[in-house]
């Protein structure tokens, strides 16, 4: 007899759920799923209700036997768990609000997981993933903690480096997608293109790309000099790769490059979107207002394609892929976040890595891609000791290493500056950040 899983989803309440009960109903034949918990805090509640009552009305329509079970008793919903994902923004939205707009005035980046925003959501959200990480330990030992969680690789870092969880496996949609964008480019099925991924989350390069086997990298290239065909993720609009940066790069960047490679232009762009339509987080605010409208219809037993317009495309296809693989032992290979192990020279084997890997029952078993590319190699150790000190300060409470991780950040100009942020966001997420304010 198949034994029955059981999935916690700490995040419940997210818009993004549905794309999750969407990826159960269409890999049910092999991933034989009989209770799903979506857990939330208080002040998601009415969100989760909202959700958990479609996705329940989602399985009906399928005709599968899902339990959903709604709950903000996080203890109840990890106990005996075979997989837990995690989908969770502490602060909600109007944090995130705060991490794109405090930067601007100081003519800094804000962005989600990048920079300040990056470090500020990092710090916010690492104590509670290895508090999940630490209950885990006690109530379903053996479950898979997949986690979608920004800053991904980050958080990735912390759980590996500051708990004994090793079964753990950070998530993107960003490989999935370029994935699918550049099988839509070559005009082919998305399982004829195979890419080489080696980095980091939203610091991740194609090395190569393979069409049944064979290099097609310098076609793709080509593709790529195209400003229409630059970008694959809704949520950032690039100005498109210069034709001789991109050919003399020799790998393919991923769409959160264009805040390195082009950091004054999007800086500027940033400002007059915060000026006028508002910033990422005030827009998706208004998307979800409208999505969670339609998601009350008490008619309405599928995934509305409005929800395409969040930005999270293929998360489905992309995190029950991944669970899936794990639950059938499939070995076949998929980009995420673990731990590098030899598999990319000039990052730590300690370190997390966002890489190709096999897809095993024992986890992922990263492909060693051997060195990055010289041109590419600074960015990429740069991004990591800016995470790994970020992690520190997340774990520590440190003042001193949360303006020192930001200031290795290539985002931000000046020691000043850094401080500057740092003492202004602190204040600005003081209710989050208990570990800074102990005294």
């Amino acid at each position: 007899m198949t034994k029955s899983i059981k999935i916690t989803t700490i995040g419940g309440g997210s818009s993004y759920t549905l794309e999750l009960v969407e990826g159960f109903i269409n890999r049910y034949d092999e991933l034989p799923l009989r209770e799903l918990w979506l857990v939330d805090v208080q002040e998601g509640k009415e969100k989760l209700e909202i959700v958990g009552n479609l996705a329940k009305r989602m399985f009906q329509k399928a005709g599968l036997p899902v339990e959903v079970h709604l709950t903000l008793d996080r203890r109840a919903a990890l106990k005996d768990a075979d997989f837990v994902t995690t989908q969770f923004r502490v602060g909600l939205l109007d944090a995130r609000a705060k991490d794109e707009r405090i930067p601007l005035k100081y003519g800094v980046l804000g962005q989600e997981t990048n920079g300040p925003g990056g470090l500020f959501k990092g710090l916010r959200t690492i104590p509670i993933i290895l508090d999940i990480v630490n209950d885990m330990k006690e109530l379903c030992p053996d479950a898979w903690l997949v986690s979608f969680t920004n800053p991904a690789g980050m958080v990735t870092e912390a759980v590996l480096r500051y708990s004994d969880h090793r079964k753990v496996v950070g998530l993107c949609n960003v490989p999935i997608g370029t994935e699918m964008g550049i099988a839509k480019l070559l005009k082919v099925e998305h399982s004829r293109v195979r890419i080489d991924f080696a980095g980091l989350n939203h610091m991740v390069y194609r090395l190569n790309i393979y069409l049944d086997g064979v290099s097609v990298k310098d076609q793709v290239i080509e593709f790529l000099t195209n400003p229409e065909n630059s970008s694959f993720v809704k949520n950032i609009q690039g100005q498109g790769w210069e034709p001789e940066f991109i050919r003399a790069l020799g790998v393919l960047p991923c769409p959160y490059h264009n805040y390195y490679y082009k950091s004054r232009e999007m800086v500027e762009k940033d400002i007059k979107n915060a000026e006028t339509v508002g910033t990422r987080a005030e827009v998706v605010k208004k998307l979800e207002e409208d999505l969670f409208e339609l998601y009350k219809d008490p008619n309405l037993s599928i995934k509305p394609p409005q929800l395409e317009k969040r930005g999270g495309a293929y998360y489905s296809d992309a995190a029950v892929r991944l669970i899936s693989s794990i639950y059938n032992d499939k070995g076949d290979i998929q980009p995420v976040n673990t731990l590098s192990n030899g598999s990319i020279a000039s990052i730590p084997n300690d370190s997390a890595v966002e890489v190709s890997c096999v897809i095993t029952k024992g986890g992922p078993i990263p492909l060693v891609m051997g060195d990055l590319p010289v041109p590419v190699r600074g960015l990429v150790q740069q991004i990591k000791s800016f995470e790994r000190v970020a992690a520190e300060a997340a774990v520590t409470g440190d003042y001193n290493l949360a303006i020192l991780a930001l200031k290795i950040n290539p985002l931000v100009a000046s020691d000043s500056i850094a401080k500057q942020i740092v003492d202004e966001m602190l204040e600005a997420n003081k209710k989050y950040l208990p570990q800074f304010f102990k005294n």
